[in-house]
C-alpha cells in the first residue's frame, strides 16, 4: 500500500502531516511512502531526512498523489487538488465538513475522507486527538504572541528605579488550550485569572496557580453543568447577567486576555463586548483564539491585529499551531500513526478501516463516493 504526503498549499499553513519519525514507522510496517519535495521544509523537516527514513521524494503533488492509496494531509483538499488524487484513495485531514463545499467533489472522485477533528473524546482515542495536541501548542503560543504585542512586562520586577507590577492575564475557556495558556502565563510571571462554564474547571485552574473567577450558581444550575460536563447546559438569564458583570470587571482590569471558546460546527460565542474592550488600558492585548470561527471578541478580524481607539490590540491569528510548525507537525503526525495502527492489516500490509469502530465511524464524512456527513 502506498502512502502519499503532499505539500500543503493553504496560505499560511506551515505544518506537514508526516515527519521522518512517522515515515520510518510506516515503512517498518511495510508501506511505501512518497513525500512531495519541500513538503516539510517550513516545519524544518528536509527531503534528505525523509529519504533517510525510507520515503521516495516526488517532484510534484501530482507525482505524490497519482498512485497513493492513502493520503495524509493537514488541510482538506481544495477543488483544484481533487483531480490529482487516485480514484478510491483514503484521505486523512482536517476537513471542517460543516463549512466545506467540496464534499460532493470528493465523492465524485470516489474518495474516502476521514475528518481527524471528529475523532470522539473517548479514552482510547486520546493519542489520536489532533484537536487536543494542536490546542495544547496553540495555548502556549497564544501567550507568547500576547507577550510580544504587550507594551509592558509579564513578571514583577524590582529595580533601583522602582517596582514593575506583574501583568494581569485573564483566560476565558479552560479546555486544553486554556489550561496551557494559564500555565504559560504563570511561568512568565503574570497574575492569572480564569473562567469557564464548567464548575469542575475551578480545581484545574487553581492547581496551576490561577484564580477562579467565580459566578454564583443555583443548585439546579450546578446539577445541569455537572450532568452535561459543562458543554451543553443552557445557563439561566440570571447566570448570564452575573457572568457578564464579572467578566466585564476582570477583563477591563486585565493587561492580557486569552479567549479560547469554540463550538464545533458553529460560530464562536461572543464573550467580550466592545464596551468592555473600551474600558481596558492602552497597550493591553487580547488574543482571540476563536478568530477562525467568528471570534470571541467584538472587533476581532481574522488574521489581523486590530488596534482599537483606546489602544488595545486584538490579535486574530486563525492558525496559531502553524507558528510552531516543527512540534505541531510532530504531534499531528503521531496522532495519524496512532489512529491508523489499529487499522493496519498485517497480512496485506495495508490499512483496512474498521468502519463500525466507535473511534472511526464518527470521522467518516465521505466513504467510497457517498457523502455521509449531514450538516445540522
Amino acid at each position: 500500500m502506498q502512502i502519499g504526503v503532499p505539500a500543503e498549499i493553504l496560505a499560511g499553513e506551515t505544518r506537514v502531516a508526516a515527519t521522518p519519525e512517522t515515515v520510518k514507522k510506516f515503512a517498518s510496517l511495510g508501506y511505501k511512502l512518497v513525500v512531495q519535495s519541500g513538503a516539510g521544509v517550513k516545519a524544518s523537516y528536509f527531503d534528505q531526512a525523509y529519504a533517510e527514513a525510507g520515503a521516495t521524494i516526488a517532484a510534484t503533488a501530482a507525482d505524490t498523489l497519482k498512485d497513493a492509496d492513502l493520503v495524509l494531509k493537514i488541510a482538506a483538499p481544495t477543488a483544484e487538488e481533487v483531480p490529482l488524487f487516485k480514484k478510491g484513495a483514503v484521505v486523512l485531514a482536517t476537513f471542517a465538513p460543516h463549512q466545506n463545499n467540496n464534499l460532493e467533489a470528493y465523492a465524485a472522485q470516489g474518495l474516502t475522507c476521514v475528518a481527524m477533528e471528529l475523532i470522539p473524546r473517548i479514552t482510547r482515542a486520546q493519542s489520536s486527538d489532533i484537536l487536543s495536541s494542536q490546542a495544547n501548542l496553540a495555548g502556549y503560543k497564544a501567550v507568547l504572541l500576547a507577550a510580544n504585542e504587550y507594551s509592558g512586562m509579564f513578571p514583577m520586577m524590582m529595580t533601583a528605579a522602582g517596582t514593575i507590577k506583574p501583568a494581569r492575564t485573564v483566560v476565558m475557556g479552560v479546555g486544553v488550550a486554556g489550561l496551557q495558556a494559564i500555565a504559560t502565563a504563570k511561568r512568565l510571571g503574570s497574575v492569572v485569572e480564569a473562567t469557564d462554564l464548567r464548575p469542575v474547571a475551578k480545581e484545574q485552574v487553581e492547581s496551576l496557580g490561577g484564580k477562579w473567577l467565580d459566578v454564583p450558581m443555583s443548585d439546579e444550575e450546578k446539577a445541569k453543568a455537572l450532568g452535561t460536563g459543562g458543554y451543553a447546559w443552557q445557563p439561566s438569564p440570571e447566570y448570564i447577567r452575573d457572568q457578564a458583570v464579572i467578566v466585564d470587571k476582570a477583563v477591563s482590569q486585565a493587561s492580557v486576555v486569552i479567549t479560547t471558546a469554540q463550538i464545533p460546527g458553529r460560530k464562536a460565542p461572543v464573550l467580550v463586548k466592545a464596551e468592555t474592550v473600551a474600558k481596558m488600558k492602552p497597550g493591553s492585548v487580547i488574543v482571540d483564539m476563536a478568530a477562525a470561527t467568528g471570534g470571541n471578541v467584538e472587533g476581532t478580524v481574522a488574521d489581523q491585529i486590530v488596534t482599537t481607539a483606546n489602544g488595545v490590540k486584538i490579535v486574530g491569528i486563525t492558525n496559531i499551531p502553524a507558528l510552531v510548525a516543527t512540534e505541531a507537525s510532530a504531534l499531528y503526525a503521531r496522532n495519524m500513526v496512532n489512529f491508523l495502527q489499529p487499522q493496519h492489516d498485517k497480512d496485506t500490509q495495508s490499512v483496512k478501516l474498521k468502519r463500525d469502530d466507535e473511534m472511526v465511524k464518527p470521522t467518516l464524512i465521505v466513504d467510497g463516493g457517498a457523502v455521509l456527513y449531514v450538516r445540522k
